[in-house]
């Protein structure tokens, strides 16, 4: 239990190609990929582990069909309204990151809705990345640096990682220990690309439905057989301990 992650991603994937190998509309394995949010969710939470984020939309997403779009943009309204309670229940608190502003107004309410009705939670932090992207959170990180630079605010020459770290939408958070990506692609689509630099991977065929409980036990074991050495060799991790990220 002591060499559980701190802080684990999870690129869910596969809703869509579960529902299509068993003949139903995609909207279905989206709305089966809500119960395995709430399992993976629960799982955290009773394990004790301090933070979960979820790639639940990129900025790329929007260029699916547009019924789709809808589609899930009304699934998330929906879902995170029945899902406060147990989230209150579990002593978990929702987070928002990504372009939150350019989603439609009654997935917007309801999210913030949550923000607000779990701020009082003191467990795992639940966080949602919402019409997100990598680049874009890098590129605003940057614009914001070079605004604080033309302010006289910082040094250009003294800008230092955790500079960038505080401008990221991730700020006061630790970054991610293990990413997840279910579905059996191997690659992570612009996710937490800054934050990943030292994340162990993990992927899986399994396709998001369908990764419960076993599975998710799976890939934390296999985050407890690797060496984390930051740039230092075996002997020096077993000599002084691996450093922090």
């Amino acid at each position: 239990m002591d060499r559980l992650p701190r802080h684990v991603a999870m690129i869910m994937d596969g809703n869509g190609r579960w529902a299509r190998a068993r003949g139903l509309d995609r909207s279905v394995g989206h709305c089966r990929g809500v119960d395995t949010v709430r399992t993976v969710t629960e799982l955290s939470a009773e394990l004790g582990i301090g933070w979960l984020t979820l790639y639940t939309f990129s900025t790329e997403n929007w260029r699916r069909p547009q019924e789709e779009v809808d589609a899930l943009m009304e699934l998330i309204a929906v879902a995170i309204a029945r899902e406060t309670a147990d989230l209150i229940r579990n002593n978990v608190r929702l987070n928002l990151i990504g372009d939150i502003d350019s989603l439609p107004l009654k997935a917007r309410e309801a999210l913030e809705q949550c923000v607000e009705d779990t701020s009082g939670s003191t467990g795992l932090v639940l966080t949602l990345a919402l019409s997100y992207s990598g680049r874009d959170e890098l590129t605003r990180a940057a614009r914001r640096l070079a605004d604080m630079a033309a302010g006289g605010e910082i040094s250009p020459s003294e800008i230092t990682d955790a500079d960038v770290a505080a401008c990221l939408d991730t700020a006061g958070m630790p970054d991610p220990d293990l990413l997840v990506r279910t579905g059996g692609e191997y690659r992570v689509s612009n996710f937490l690309l800054w934050q990943t630099a030292y994340a162990e991977l993990y992927f899986t065929p399994t396709l998001w439905p369908d990764f419960g409980k076993e599975a998710y036990a799976d890939a934390l074991i296999d985050f407890q057989s690797r060496e984390r050495r930051f740039g230092r060799t075996g002997d020096q991790i077993k000599t002084c301990g691996a450093p922090p990220a």
